[in-house]
């Protein structure tokens, strides 16, 4: 009798692995596809084999239009929805992890709100004119600073304290503090700037530039390595912090790891492209769905793929449905994600 259940227990385990592979190579098949065609289609779509051919020859000044177009505007874009989305996705994990919490995002600690009053100080008052050496950066240090500055306090609190709600209370109450300054300095300031200010409040993958693209793969690439790397001990704490702590995991260190890893991935993302809502939120239980499991090891790579294809997607649209009036990415996301979150809201028995 046991040799027959763990003969059934055996391929039971050998169908779900089979599963998950075909699901990571639709997955990257997909990944693969979107990218190209965000390279192909814009207000003046091209052909595949002229895509190509741009893009197996190095880029120079004295180049075609067409290279112009696929090096310095829509690959570097392509580039930034891909590890954009796959980054928030990441930091939804991990913070669903964390809080143990299904409905919990990447934006629920004020980190996006700290980002943005740092880009309304650049923007909207005088101290942007100070710091105009600084362009054509000074947004995305801005929002660096302001994202980091929130994620400092916040990993200050939750050395102090040992409660995820009392966390999420200061994480919500700070950013509750941060968008009232920026209303404030939003009614005082001139309607000239105000206008670039909302529209880097919708949230927009466009202007990329290469040196934003390597930041983003370097930094947020050694964090995403990192938390694959901790897999295990995420799968303990999601178990309880007293059984990850039997399994010889130092709980105040991971907790503020954890933290810092998804506040950091957050901040990098909405510096550099603005607030980007619901893919952090929606996109982890996606990937639960599809990969029928709750293994950070499985999940964490496919959170990110699924996260790059649905940021890529969202961005495509925004890009095409009204061309050449291009749409907020952020009102693309919350018409995908919205619906998500109230049918998981619905859903009884949603688990982690």
């Amino acid at each position: 009798m046991r040799a027959e259940l763990s003969l059934e227990s055996a391929l039971i385990a050998r169908r779900h692995a089979g599963r998950r592979y075909l699901v990571f190579i639709v997955l990257s098949a997909s990944v693969l596809i979107l990218t190209f065609a965000n390279l192909m289609i814009g207000a003046v779509s091209h052909p595949v084999g002229d895509v190509l051919r741009e893009l197996v020859r190095p880029f120079t000044d004295s180049g075609t239009d067409l290279s112009f177009i696929v090096w310095k505007i829509r690959l570097p874009r392509a580039l930034a929805t891909v590890m954009g989305g796959a980054y928030l996705a990441a930091s939804g994990l991990l913070l669903q992890v964390y809080f143990r919490n299904p409905v919990v995002g990447p934006y629920i600690l004020g980190i996006s709100s700290g980002a943005t009053l740092a880009v309304s100080l650049a923007m909207l008052t005088p101290l942007g004119l100070r710091l105009a050496y600084l362009t054509p950066f000074l947004t995305t240090l801005a929002g660096l600073a302001g994202a980091y500055l929130v994620m400092t306090l916040v990993v200050a609190v939750a050395a102090r304290v040992s409660s995820g709600a009392t966390l999420l209370i200061v994480g919500l109450m700070t950013g509750y503090i941060c968008s009232s300054v920026t209303a404030i300095l939003t009614a005082l300031a001139e309607k000239e700037k105000i206008k670039g200010f909302v529209l880097w409040g919708l949230g927009s993958f466009s202007g990329f530039k290469w040196l934003e693209i390597w930041i983003m793969l370097a930094f947020g690439g050694l964090l995403v390595l990192s938390i694959f790397l901790l897999s295990k001990p995420l799968n303990a704490f999601l178990l309880g912090e007293e059984y990850a702590a039997s399994m010889g995991v130092s709980i105040r260190r991971f907790r503020l790891f954890i933290l810092l890893a998804a506040s950091s991935l957050a901040g990098l993302v909405t510096a550099m492209a603005g607030p980007v809502a619901f893919v952090g939120l929606a996109v982890p239980h996606m990937a639960r769905l599809s990969l029928a499991t709750s293994d950070n090891r499985v999940l964490i790579p496919g959170a990110c793929l699924m996260g790059a294809i649905v940021t890529g997607a969202c961005d495509l649209i925004a890009r095409t449905w009204l061309s050449p009036v291009e749409l907020p990415i952020s009102a693309i996301t919350a018409f995908f994600g919205a619906p998500v979150v109230i049918g998981l809201l619905l859903k009884r028995g949603v688990k982690m």
